[in-house]
């Protein structure tokens, strides 16, 4: 006889901000959920005991983990797909498929994903060094100005150049990379998708990213995004063939780029929770955290509609600030109207280091906005050491 979902033992893999939001989802239906990281101070450490020390991108460390687990899922991609797929040989239910996490870690396949389904995004090559990516350019076959991103492990950013003139080839990286043209961007929106093992689909309205351009990194981002509902519609669709030709079973983050021309094209991939659905706490009726549960666990799919339009901002630790995290004036920001806080429990701010952040619940975008201005001027995380 099969085990009831509710009282399967669930392994997630990384204890960081999403574990933390994940877990508190799990408390709603009291499961046995438990993390793999480097250290109990992780984030999902500060609120539960069921962090078990190793590291997610060690094999053995892995198998270990999942030996007594029923189903095994990720807060974070950059994992050792090699275990997960032998726990999945072994009969475990691993979600998202280590197949799938395997693509997505890897920006080249991703991109060669995209062509073969016929799914839109930007014109790309692939190169294996900067001596590579330099011939290419004295060929012709690569033209200013082009986006660079590497392959593997680029993550809030991280990993991206735009290379504008051959004087900017200084920055540009020395490893295997893809080369994209360059979108004229007017919105970046995300889309995110739940789909069950019987593939169900539960899709999430799209929502607007604003980046930090010193951190390149989300700066906030608006619910719903500012477009009308024919577009709004298309990048459902486009979110759903997604996950759908990827036959995921989980949650997909589909990062999509707006052009000048009101065509949309997909920027890339994550196949977990996502910063830019951190707003369905508290504005949608069903998290993204309790949706990867669901999902994972077989359970029917939540609603996702919008309770109410709401702002999201990240709380980014103070540019000229490492040390012991101080939240300072965050009592003054809790007074205003919709406020909600997620500090994630991180003792150690760097600069421009997420260390939480808000979501402001207001059916008045305009509203809201002036309340975000006020609380980037007000809330700052510093450290006196």
């Amino acid at each position: 006889m099969s085990k009831n979902p509710l009282d399967k033992k669930i392994g997630i893999l990384g204890a960081g901000q999403l574990g933390k939001m994940l877990f508190q989802a799990s408390t709603k239906l009291n499961l046995d959920i438990s993390f793999l990281d480097s250290s109990v101070e992780m984030p999902v450490g500060r609120i539960s005991d069921r962090v078990y020390i190793g590291n997610f991108k060690d094999y053995d460390d892995v198998i270990a983990f999942g030996a007594d687990k029923d189903v095994i899922s990720i807060e974070i991609e950059a994992v050792n797909v090699d275990a997960l797929q032998q726990l999945e040989n072994d009969g475990k239910q691993v979600f998202p498929q280590p197949s799938v996490v395997r693509l997505i870690q890897d920006k080249g396949t991703q991109k060669e994903f995209f062509r073969i389904n016929e799914l839109v995004s930007p014109s790309f090559q692939l190169v294996e060094s900067k001596e590579h990516l330099q011939s290419s350019i004295d060929s012709g076959d690569i033209t200013f100005p082009f986006v660079q991103k590497l392959r593997r492990d680029g993550y809030d950013g991280r990993g991206v150049c735009v290379i504008n003139t051959k004087q900017d080839m200084d920055d540009a990286f020395d490893s295997p990379c893809v080369i994209e043209d360059l979108v004229d961007i007017s919105k970046e929106l995300s889309v995110i998708v739940a789909r069950g093992k019987s593939g169900e689909i539960a899709v999430y309205d799209p929502v607007e990213m604003v980046v930090n351009p010193e951190a390149n990194v989300l700066d906030f981002q608006l619910a719903p995004a500012a477009i009308d509902k024919a577009k709004s519609d298309e990048a459902k669709k486009l979110a759903i063939d997604t996950a759908n030709k990827l036959e995921i079973v989980g949650l997909l983050a589909v990062e999509l780029f707006l052009d000048i021309n009101n065509e949309l094209w997909i920027n890339e991939l994550a196949p977990r929770a996502h910063n830019s659905g951190h707003h369905s706490i508290e504005s949608c009726q069903t998290s993204q955290y309790e949706q990867q549960l669901r999902c994972i666990l077989g359970l029917p799919l939540g609603s996702t509609a919008l309770l109410s339009p709401s702002l999201l901002m990240n709380i980014l630790g103070d540019p000229h600030h490492t040390g012991p995290a101080i939240y300072q004036g965050l009592a003054a920001c809790l007074e205003k109207k919709g406020v909600h806080p997620h500090l994630y429990g991180k003792t150690i701010t760097k600069p421009m280091r997420k260390m939480g952040h808000i979501t402001i619940v207001n059916s008045n975008l305009e509203e809201a906005k002036d309340i975000y201005h006020y609380i980037k001027s007000t809330l700052k995380v510093i450290s006196h050491e």
